[in-house]
This record gives C-alpha cells, sequence and structure tokens, in this order.
C-alpha cells in the first residue's frame, strides 16, 4: 500500500489536474467570448448581406457552425467506425 503511495505522489502534476485551474480558463473563454460579442458594437463592417449587419450575428453564426459540425461529427462516426479488431482480421 506504501508503494502504491509513493507511486501516486511522484506523478508528474499537469496544469489542468487542478479543477481551480480549468475553472480559470473556462472563465477566461467566456470573458473572450463576451468581449468579441461586445465589440461587435465598436466595428464598422461592410457587408454584402442584409443579416450580416444584425447585432452579433458573426459570433452567433459561428456558434450554430461549430454547434453543427460537431452534431454532424457524431452521427459520421456511426457510419464510418469499425470494429475493435478490424485490423486484426
Amino acid at each position: 500500500m506504501t508503494e502504491e503511495k509513493s507511486a501516486a505522489g511522484s506523478e508528474k502534476r499537469h496544469l489542468f489536474d487542478n479543477p481551480r485551474n480549468v475553472r480559470r480558463v473556462i472563465w477566461l473563454l467566456y470573458a473572450a467570448c463576451i468581449s468579441s460579442f461586445a465589440a461587435d458594437a465598436l466595428v464598422d463592417r461592410h457587408v454584402d448581406h442584409p443579416w450580416e449587419a444584425l447585432f452579433g450575428f458573426y459570433g452567433v453564426y459561428g456558434f450554430v457552425a461549430c454547434v453543427l459540425l460537431v452534431l454532424i461529427a457524431k452521427e459520421l462516426r456511426r457510419v464510418l467506425m469499425r470494429k475493435d479488431g478490424y485490423y486484426d482480421e
């Protein structure tokens, strides 16, 4: 039992092993998203389509695009996934 403790104690700690650091990064990402969304009011954009003139259009568009990419990738995984022993046969 002492060997297990010493082995566990000698493991290298990484930055994101501490949940406090993970929360900090998440809050930094929230702040970056909010600030870029708010900066939309300060930027003069030259739009090609009327819907691009909507406040926060690019932020919402990017978020929806990322969510759709994840959902499509999950479905694509079901189509392309092989059995665990596929290459062993």
